[in-house]
Order: structure tokens, then sequence, then C-alpha cells
């Protein structure tokens, strides 16, 4: 499934995502003389762009994979040649195992020849995205936005099952990329923002007020965990806790890089649109220089 993104994007997102770029100071595509960087992108549906149009012709349907996803927009502007397995609701195990029928374990994409490995992987692992937004939009919903009724319920739980299963696991995936792939540059990204840092958004994400803080804090301590893995392996981290601010789901449209639960404009919510994967992208290369 190897691709060589010589062109611009023909369609209007993949247009938004190359002005971006340009906004934001990344260079332009490579030349037709340089040799083509052997770029592999796994992860899950945040590397794929799930829910972002389009769809990926190439993908498997339940992948979810979008052609405007950020691994599309590096392999755009730098001219790599770029290798896709990522796939919507992947966790660490569909690394080393095949998570559909007839899709291949991820690592299988990787090799001596890879250059470029980008990933974003963990926040699926032990339900810890969808479990704990979905069990505080449930107990938010039930207390009309008042209190803090998740953080009561739940406690230290996501935060435990973070530090117990999703630390190691992140770790051990990101030391079998470098097994496969040992002369590649492996980048793993962090998860921009879904949430402010304390005012929410009720009628779009339906997380009481008091569970607002308390879900930002499991997020900053699952990328602080993804950080520490890619310091124990090698391997680089980009950061979006400072670049992603002011761009979570309760912004307006043109200003958030994610989507809310309600009323929001990708068919899968909760996730980057195309204006946050382009800005991935920025960040990732900006992160790498990559020209």
């Amino acid at each position: 499934m190897r691709t060589s993104l010589h062109t611009a994007v023909g369609t209007l997102t993949g247009l938004v995502g190359l002005v971006t770029l340009a906004a934001l100071g990344v260079a332009s595509p490579a030349s037709a003389t340089t040799t083509p960087l052997a770029y592999v992108a796994l992860g899950d549906s945040y590397s794929a762009g799930s829910g972002v149009w389009p769809p990926d012709p190439q993908a498997p349907p339940e992948c979810a994979r979008s052609s405007s996803s950020y691994p599309h927009v590096i392999a755009t502007v730098t001219g790599a040649d770029l290798t896709d397995v990522t796939c919507g609701a992947a966790q660490t195990k569909d690394f080393s195992a095949s998570q559909y029928p007839g899709v291949a374990p991820q690592l299988d994409a990787l090799g001596p020849g890879t250059q470029l490995v980008t990933l974003t992987i963990g926040g699926n692992d032990n339900n810890v995205f969808i479990g704990s937004i979905a069990a505080c939009g449930s107990a938010g919903a039930a207390t009309l936005g008042q209190g803090s009724p998740c953080k009561d319920l739940y406690g230290s739980y996501f935060d435990d099952q973070i530090d117990a299963k999703t630390a190691p696991a992140v770790a051990q995936a990101l030391a079998d990329v470098h097994a496969r792939a040992p002369h590649a540059r492996v980048a793993i990204l962090g998860y921009p923002w879904i949430l402010p840092p304390t005012v929410g958004c009720f009628t779009k994400m339906s997380i009481a007020e008091g569970d607002v803080p308390y879900l930002r804090e499991i997020q900053g301590h699952l990328n602080a965990v993804i950080a520490r893995a890619a310091t124990q392996t090698g391997s680089t981290y980009v950061d979006f806790s400072q670049v992603s601010e002011g761009h979570d789901a309760c912004q307006p449209i043109g200003t958030r890089w994610v989507e809310p639960v309600l009323f929001g404009t990708n068919t899968v919510p909760v996730h980057p649109n195309a204006l946050g994967e382009s800005a991935m992208a920025a960040q990732t290369m900006s992160v790498l220089h990559l020209r």
C-alpha cells in the first residue's frame, strides 16, 4: 500500500491543510530530483484522520482512514513515499497482531529501509479515551452539568489504568518499532487537547463542570506517559500541550482542532478535523525539522 505523493491534495479539505502549513512556515514539497523519504505511518484514528473527508480509497473500510490525515499532509509537503497502515480504534496490540480479518499487523509495514515512522497510539488501550469521555458524558448528563459526578465515581481508576497498563504497552510498542526499523527516525505524537483547562461547553460536550479539569488531567497524564516512553526508547515526542491550547473541542469552527460530541462537523466525534490534522502535521515537521 505504497503511494508516492508528489502532487498537491486536490480536495477542499486538502487545500485547507496546505494553506495551514504554508501559514505556519512549512517548506514546500521536495523537488523531483530528491530521493523520496521512505515513510511509514502507524497508529490509531488520530493518525488515520478518522472522520475527515475524503476517505482513503486504498484503506480497509474498517480503518476509517482519510486522505487528509496528518501522515498524508506530511507526505504531500515533503514528497515522501508514504506507506500508511494507520487504522481507527487501533491499540498497541494491533502492532503485532491483526486488528481486523485481512488487515496485517502494523509492524509488518516496517523494514530496514524505513527512514521515518510517525504514530499516535495509547489512547484506545484499556478504553482510556472512549471510556473516560463516555463515562463522564453520561454522568454529566445525569446531573445536568453540575458537580463532578465522574470524578466522584471513578476517582483514580483511569489514571491507574494508564500507569499499570498503557505505559508499558506504549514503551514496548515503540521498542518493537525500532527493532523492525532500526535506521528510522521514530516520532510519536501526543494527543491535542480535547477540553479546555477549566470551563467546558456542556451543550457540545456533556461533561459536568467539575469533571472538565478531571478529564483534562487524565489526558495530560496519558500524554506524559507517552512522552516518557519516547525518552525511554530513543524516540522523538511531538508535544501538543502548548500549540493545541485554545483549539479544543469547545472552540468555534475554524479555531478548534478537535470536534465535539454534539454539533460537530466530523462523522467521528472527539477527533481532529482537517484543520487539526494539518496542524498535527505542521508541528511534527517542525519538531523533526523536515524540509
